[in-house]
C-alpha cells in the first residue's frame, strides 16, 4: 500500500479564522516556509548577518515555521501578520545581534497570533521572553567576544 501523506498548504494570507485554522494544521504537519527575502542587495547582505546568528543557535526552523518573508521597507519595522511577514528597515539591521533577536521576537508574535493568543500589549511578554532566551543562547554559543558583549547589553 503506497504512503499517502495528506499535504496541507499554508494559506496565502493569514487573516480569517479559516486561514488561522489552515495555518495551524499546516504547522502541526511540519510545514516550514521557504523564507523569502525582498530588498536591496545591501539589505539582503545585512539581513544574512542576522540570519547567520539565528542559524547558529538553531532558531532558523522556528523562524521558517512562522515567517514567510522578510521585506525591506521605509518606515517602521514591524510584523505584518496577514502575510506572515516581517517588514524591516536598513537601520534595524545595523546591529546584527539586535536584528536577529528582533526577528526571533517577531516570529514568536506570529506564533502567538496563529495560536489565537494575545500577541500585543501585555501579550508581548512571551515574545520578549523568547528574545531574551535567544540572546542567552547566542551569548553561550558564540565564540565572538563582541557578539557576547552585545548580548549582555541587550
Amino acid at each position: 500500500m503506497p504512503f499517502e501523506a495528506k499535504y496541507v498548504d499554508f494559506p496565502k494570507r493569514v487573516y480569517t479564522e479559516q486561514d488561522l485554522k489552515r495555518a495551524r494544521e499546516a504547522i502541526e504537519k511540519g510545514y516550514k516556509h521557504q523564507l523569502i527575502i525582498r530588498g536591496s542587495p545591501a539589505f539582503k547582505k545585512k539581513l544574512n548577518e542576522a540570519l547567520r546568528l539565528i542559524k547558529l543557535v538553531d532558531y532558523y526552523d522556528f523562524l521558517r515555521t512562522y515567517i514567510r518573508q522578510i521585506e525591506e521597507i521605509n518606515g517602521f519595522s514591524q510584523l505584518h501578520e496577514a502575510d506572515a511577514a516581517i517588514w524591516a528597515t536598513m537601520p534595524m539591521l545595523e546591529d546584527p545581534v539586535d536584528a536577529a533577536s528582533y526577528i526571533v521576537q517577531k516570529a514568536q508574535q506570529m506564533k502567538d497570533y496563529i495560536e489565537g493568543k494575545l500577541y500585543y500589549g501585555v501579550g508581548e511578554m512571551a515574545s520578549i521572553e523568547k528574545r531574551i532566551e535567544f540572546l542567552q543562547k547566542l551569548k553561550k554559543q558564540s565564540k565572538d567576544s563582541e557578539i557576547k558583549k552585545r548580548c549582555e547589553e541587550l
